[in-house]
């Protein structure tokens, strides 16, 4: 059964007040500073049944020792061409920040193909945006905006996504599988634009499967959304996908910024950051090439169940008339 708000986080806090080395200093590192933010996300993230929300934790923190995801910030994806060609076909950036100061991401969704490297290296580069997100770039929005900002939104682009990219699916599941059980209640809204005809179908079959609080997160918008945009983020702040009146997408902004781009500053202020931090910590020898194989989680059941309802979704449209139509593969949880 549920406690209230204020007594689960106590009882939850009490603990993990009996955490030993290294699950201690791990602790540390996924709170920075701010422990009871993070013991009301993973509360939230199970109904605030305080036993399910412990395990969840330690679950997550067992995942980081048994992956030394602790030091993924010092691991880079080296030579720096292989990072390009990720950056290329995992579309992600920062484009600035709301106006209640949490970062706004924008994602490609259907545009990303996922396919110029292993498995292994598109994961971790995403824990490595995750980290640097939550090391670097929140804290430092908290002291931008003289306020705790422990959130973001995500702008997430359905422009391009076709039926033929059921071959992502498996992807895109193992990045939220990673975010929904290790980085719970990271982002405030999904800000879905540019969606495609099918994109109703699709919605229509997935939106009963979801729980009615990750329902609330997504806010399906109309053309490029750049409107409803407007309403809680300066027009600087717009993915350049979204500064067009209408719908329809390009991987050029008007004004020539790409967040996705290796060479847009917030990827090159994250690349660097990690590199330093691979130099500060090992300075015997050259950085050394290779990827960081990290433990998948299990999907939820949730997350399987909606993965299941979209392939079976897609195999019928694709079996009633053999059109590639563009579709929505709506990642619910996550950074």
């Amino acid at each position: 059964m549920a406690a209230a708000p204020d007594e689960a986080v106590k009882q939850f806090s009490a603990l993990m007040e009996l955490l030993e080395e290294p699950l201690k200093t791990t602790f540390e590192n996924v709170h920075q500073g701010y422990p009871r933010g993070t013991l009301v996300r993973f509360l939230k993230a199970r109904e605030w049944n305080v036993p399910k929300a412990h395990k969840m934790l330690m679950d997550c923190l067992n995942w980081r020792i048994q992956n030394g995801i602790d030091n993924v910030l010092a691991k880079p994806i080296v030579p720096s061409d292989l990072y390009r060609a990720i950056r290329d076909t995992l579309l992600v950036g920062l484009t600035g920040y709301s106006k209640q100061g949490q970062p706004v991401y924008a994602f490609g969704v259907g545009l990303s193909t996922l396919d110029k490297a292993s498995v292994h290296y598109y994961v971790q580069s995403h824990i490595q945006m995750n980290e640097y997100r939550d090391r670097v770039v929140l804290p430092a929005a908290s002291t931008m905006f003289m306020k705790r900002i422990n959130t973001c939104l995500k702008v997430m682009d359905m422009t391009g996504l076709r039926l033929s990219a059921l071959n992502q699916i498996k992807m895109l599941s193992t990045i939220t599988a990673i975010d929904d059980l290790n980085y719970p209640e990271k982002t405030e809204t999904y800000y879905i634009v540019n969606a495609p005809y099918v994109f109703s179908a699709c919605w229509k079959v997935v939106k009963p499967l979801l729980q009615e609080r990750t329902k609330k997160k997504i806010n399906v918008l109309c053309g490029s959304g750049r409107d409803e945009l407007l309403k809680v983020m300066d027009y600087e702040s717009l993915p350049h996908f979204c500064k067009r009146e209408g719908s329809g997408s390009s991987s050029d902004s008007s004004d020539g910024v790409d967040c996705y781009s290796y060479d847009h500053p917030f990827h090159q202020q994250l690349y660097n950051y990690i590199k330093l931090q691979a130099l500060n910590q090992d300075s015997l020898g050259p950085i050394r090439q290779g990827s960081l194989h990290v433990d998948v989680p299990t999907p939820e059941l949730e997350e399987a169940k909606i993965r299941e309802t979209i392939e079976s979704e897609l195999h019928n449209m694709i079996g009633a008339n053999g059109l590639s139509q563009t579709f929505s593969r709506i990642k619910v949880e996550g950074p």
